[in-house]
Formats: C-alpha cells, structure tokens, sequence
C-alpha cells in the first residue's frame, strides 16, 4: 500500500495539491473546448473521411476528437509544435539564434520562445484554412460561404493559441510538461471512444491483430519503463577545501545521464513533420496537372507502410540526437563541475570534461533513439509483414509511447516535489 501512502501525502501538501487541481481544471478546460462545434459548417461525411484516411485519423487522435468534430479548437497543438521545430531547426542555420537559446540564459529563452508563439499565428491561418479547404473538396463537410471562412480560420486560430497558453501555463504553475499532459489528454479521451468502436465492429478474424496489439501493449509498456529510468553514471569527486577550521569537500558521487534525456519529445516532432507531407498532398492531388500528379505520388508514398515507417524511424531517430543537443550542454556542465570544485577522475577539468561527457553521452543516446525510432514504428512493421490494417493496430504504438513517457516523467516530478520538502524538514 506504499501508492496509498504517497497519494494521502501528496494531497496532505497545499502547494503541491493546488498544482495538482490545476493541472486537472485546466484538462477540463481543454475537453470542454473540444466539444464546442464551430458555427455556420454543415458536418456531412466528415466521420467516413477519417475513416478512410489513416493519416488524419491520427492527427484526430491527438487532439482528442476535437477534428472530427470541428470544434474551435481543431488544429490542437500542432501549428504551436511544428513552430517550435521549426525555431529549433533555424539554431543550426543562424548562430544569433543558437546564442539566444543557449548563452543568454533564462532571457535569452524566453525571448527564444516568445518567437516560437509568434510564428504559431501564421502557421495556424495556414493550416487551419489547408484543412477546410481539403474537407470542403473532398465532400466531407458542407459549402462554405468566404465569410464563414475567414471566421473559421481566425476562430481555429485563436483556439491553438489559447490551448498553446494553457500549456504553458500548466507548465509554469502544475506539475509536468503542459504540452505533452495536453496531447496525453487528448490520446486517453478517445479511448473510450474507440474500445465502443472496436466492440461494434467485433470481427472474429481480426482476434490476431488484437492479439499482436496486446502483446506490442506489453512490450512498449515495459520498454518505456526500462529505458526511461535507466541511467549511465559518470563518477564525480570533490576536492576537500578548508574554511576556517572546518574541511569541505572530498566526497565522491556521480552524474546521472539518461538514456533517453529526450522523453517523449523527438515523438511528438517527428509526428508533426510526417504529418505535412501527406497534408499538403492530399490537399494537392485534385488540383490537376503536373502538381497533382506529384501530389499523387508523394501521397501514395506516405500511405505506404514501408516507406512511411522507414521515415518515422530516421526522423525519430535524428531528433532524438537533435533534440537532446539543443537541451543539454556538455561544456556548460563541465563548466559547472569546475566552478564547484568537482571533476571526474582521470579527467581534466574544462574542456576534457565535456568532450568525455559527450563522448559517453553519445554511446547512451544511440540506445534511447534506436528504442524509441523502433517502438514508433513497430505497428508499420508489423502490419506491413501480416496485413494487419486495423486502424487501432497502426496508432496503438505510438500513443501507447507518448502515454507510458508522460506518465512517468509527471510521476518523477512529483516525486522530486515530495523529496525536495523532506530536505526541507530535514
């Protein structure tokens, strides 16, 4: 009963009990949002069309239905994510922005930031009005009036930069990553939604894809497990000083690195690129001519499940490396190493010390990115090998991913909230 104890001590906190309402207030919040219906657009064959289409069913999916049902809020996260990336690529092109994000501290990221909300606007008029038009073409939804139209856009707009704050919000005031607590969300509401739909439509001859669902469950849930709490620990010792007449120092301890120091992120990133492609192709193919013959080819490509996993593996792979690069400085460790009189033995202070830490963190990550590229893509294989379509069966993986990941870095937050207030009794 060791969970009881925790839970009974975690509500027994004021502070740590308000983060907790928080958090679950404004995850109300947002499933309200979701089931308010955009007015004026007449929803005809809008279900059928998700149906058909794997890619944006999934899209469906992390928003927590919000798209099927064209609410106002959906687009979800997905203009304000791909802004991020496409703010995080620009580092590697521009050293001014590389600066601002790495050498001008917390200022110099929240500036960092403040462009990355920025650029959501415009990415949001585009997607959303990419989005109507291509429903609207493909007779899922009713004619709409320019008006109409103009008032949608700004209306799903304004929906990705409210959700957008209350992810940050969630973030600075709650417990846990507001944005990934809001796409877990978003995956846990449509559950009920489609284990209704799997019993409607019970077919005694798909009893082996759910047999693989299930087993592929398991293995991803324990994978997450192994590999987000395991830890390579680098030896740190403490030279002994003297003040006054008492000694400091001369103790030894480690430096913890993650083999996966990424979490859940180079998922959600690369979903949001793999997402565009086959977007603008289908948004594309009706257009005619040498354009919609291209379109057509690119999105039979990103409908097959060989090329598409092959790509959802690069890409989670690459940012993985990417993302952990952009996040954790080695030189500002070993920096950090040295100013508290700490060093790792057989190594010299400074430089060597963060060439040694990038060594070892390099060999660590290789095993999270090809964990996490291989758990993504999992499903493709595996319903490329057997034939296994089962739209369930396709995303099965990927949200079982981004669930597992969240749950267990909120837990170890809250566990650090709990451990931080023993020190202080102590």
């Amino acid at each position: 009963m060791l969970w009881l104890k925790k839970l009974i001590q975690i509500f027994k906190i004021k502070e740590l009990r308000n983060k907790i309402f928080f958090v679950l207030s404004m995850l109300v919040v947002f499933r309200v949002m979701a089931n308010i219906p955009m007015p004026g657009i007449n929803i005809e064959n809008l279900k059928d069309f998700f149906d058909q289409f794997q890619m944006f069913g999934l899209l469906n999916m992390f928003t927590g239905g919000s798209l099927e049902k064209l609410s106002i809020i959906m687009l979800g996260l997905g203009p304000y994510i791909t802004g991020i990336i496409i703010m995080q690529l620009l580092t590697m092109i521009f050293p001014q922005l590389e600066k601002l994000y790495k050498e001008e501290g917390e200022e110099g990221k929240r500036k960092f930031n403040q462009y990355g909300r920025l650029l959501t606007i415009p990415l949001g008029i585009l997607q959303g009005y990419a989005m109507l038009s291509l429903f609207q073409r493909q007779g899922a939804i009713g004619s709409i009036t320019p008006m109409v139209m103009l008032s949608s856009i700004v209306t799903v707009t304004a929906g990705t930069v409210f959700l957008m704050w209350i992810g940050e919000l969630i973030t600075e005031r709650g417990i846990g990553n507001g944005v990934s607590l809001l796409i877990f969300a978003g995956i846990v509401a449509r559950a009920p939604v489609n284990m209704r739909e799997i019993l409607i439509k019970w077919d005694p001859s798909q009893i082996p894809s759910y047999v693989l669902f299930i087993a592929m469950s398991l293995i991803i849930i324990s994978g997450v497990v192994l590999i987000n709490e395991g830890r390579r620990n680098i030896p740190v010792s403490y030279a002994k000083r003297v003040k006054g007449r008492k000694m400091y120092g001369g103790v030894s301890t480690y430096l913890p690195l993650s083999v996966n120091p990424a979490g859940v992120i180079p998922i959600i990133f690369a979903l949001s690129i793999m997402l565009l492609p086959g977007m603008v192709a289908n948004f594309l193919s009706g257009s005619g001519g040498i354009v919609g013959s291209v379109a057509l080819v690119v999105g039979a490509f990103f409908a097959n499940p060989w090329f598409y996993g092959m790509a959802y593996f690069a890409l989670v792979f690459s940012f993985t490396y990417f993302y952990t690069a952009v996040t954790f400085d080695p030189h500002s460790v070993a920096s950090n190493l040295q100013k508290m009189g700490g060093f790792v033995p057989g190594i010299r202070p400074g430089d060597s010390t963060a060439h040694f830490i990038n060594y070892i963190l390099n060999r660590v990550l290789i095993i999270g990115a090809l964990f996490l590229g291989s758990i993504a893509v999992m499903p493709s294989i595996v319903g490329g090998v057997t034939g296994v379509t089962t739209f369930g069966f396709f995303i099965g993986g990927t949200a079982l991913l981004i669930m597992v990941s969240v749950v267990l870095e909120t837990i170890r937050q809250i566990n650090a909230q709990l451990q931080m207030r023993e020190y202080e009794k102590f």
